[in-house]
């Protein structure tokens, strides 16, 4: 493994640019059951959001986001890693921080998306229940995992 240096900080609006451009590669390379419409749906809603209002943490190095999480109520909402940095332990650090630190427990995973199905529960997550629709009633099955 990689050693990488990276702090977590805490959302400042001026994160948001590259925030969503972590977003967009991490998606591009491991939603591909999504339609292109519903893509770029979920790409203009993230623009228009207001991440303040959810607990944002941003992964950075050298002054580069290489990935954030959102928690909101003990639940992790997003967690995404630029795909130039998967396979080097930055989801596991993101995760840690966000159990050990935040009391994380609970986190909706699309069951398409298998190589977050597999994290999860490799870091103790286990499925508690599933919903057939995504949080905008897209055709989307979700997994609510708890640990």
């Amino acid at each position: 493994m990689t050693k990488v240096n990276f702090e977590i900080e805490k959302y400042q609006d001026n994160y948001k640019p590259q925030i969503l451009a972590v977003w967009e590669r991490a998606v591009l390379a491991t939603h591909d059951f999504l339609t292109p419409q519903d893509f770029q749906e979920i790409k203009t809603f993230l623009r228009e959001f207001d991440f303040t209002t959810l607990e944002v943490y941003c992964l950075i190095q050298q002054e580069k986001i290489s990935g954030f999480m959102a928690i909101h109520d003990h639940k992790l909402e997003m967690l995404f890693i630029d795909s130039d940095y998967f396979g080097i332990g930055l989801g596991r650090s993101l995760l840690d921080y966000a159990v050990e630190v935040l009391d994380v427990d609970r986190v909706d995973v699309n069951e398409q998306n298998t190589q977050a199905v597999g994290f999860y529960k490799k870091m103790g997550f286990q499925v508690v229940d599933r919903s057939e629709t995504d949080d905008q009633g897209r055709n989307y099955p979700l997994l609510h995992m708890k640990l």
